[in-house]
């Protein structure tokens, strides 16, 4: 079975960067038809799409976070990560990562999450 875990740290000043890495076990995130994603959950709210990966590298993002996120890999780790710049205390979430299905005709995610990691808490805090 597929098992992503989420890593890095749980406490981020204010201005500075959040960095997150998901580890992927029993799957490829190389592998067609899938896509990997982050999404937070912030106090009292609901879920956040933030962005995501697809297999041949290529990247996708919230409009409302773009100018802030930037999502990267490792192939030889089999690891995605993210990076959001800048944060202040509205960052503070639940970060998950989790896999989508990619839609290969359309070239797009399918929004379809099938395995989630267990997620990891980041306070925005001084």
């Amino acid at each position: 079975q597929v098992m992503l875990q989420e890593s890095g740290p749980g406490l981020v000043k204010p201005s500075q960067t959040l960095s997150l890495t998901c580890t992927v076990s029993g799957g490829s995130i190389t592998a067609e038809h899938y896509a990997w994603i982050w999404i937070r959950k912030p106090p009292g709210k609901g879920l956040e799409w933030m962005g995501g990966i697809a297999s041949d590298g290529t990247t996708f993002y919230s409009t409302s976070l773009k100018s802030r996120t930037s999502i990267s890999r490792d192939t030889s780790k089999n690891q995605f990560s993210l990076q959001l710049t800048s944060v202040t205390s509205e960052d503070t979430a639940m970060y998950y990562c989790t896999r989508d299905r990619w839609h290969e005709v359309e070239n797009a995610p399918v929004g379809r999450y099938d395995y989630w990691g267990q997620g990891t808490r980041v306070t925005v805090s001084s």
